[in-house]
């Protein structure tokens, strides 16, 4: 069972969207996360510019509705 920073138990991130690695709402990883998604943030339109200018660009959906992009005030996951 993962835990968060203090030992305690995880709480849940954020489910609209639905975000995390495993994309459950959870900021858990594992072997596949390259990101390594273990941080809950309230991105802001300097985090999505930041993250869109090193390749990650987090305010587009990806097509295949995986991911349906963040917009500053959402809150996800991320490194």
């Amino acid at each position: 069972m993962q835990s968060n920073v203090l030992g305690g138990e995880l709480q849940c991130c954020c489910q609209s969207p639905m975000t995390g690695f495993y994309r459950d709402g959870f900021c858990k990883t594992g072997p596949g996360d390259t990101g390594i998604h273990t941080v809950c943030v309230e991105v802001t339109e300097e985090f999505l510019e930041f993250s869109r200018e090193r390749g990650n660009d987090l305010s587009t959906p990806v097509p295949s509705g995986i991911f349906p992009a963040l917009s500053p005030g959402t809150a996800g996951a991320s490194a």
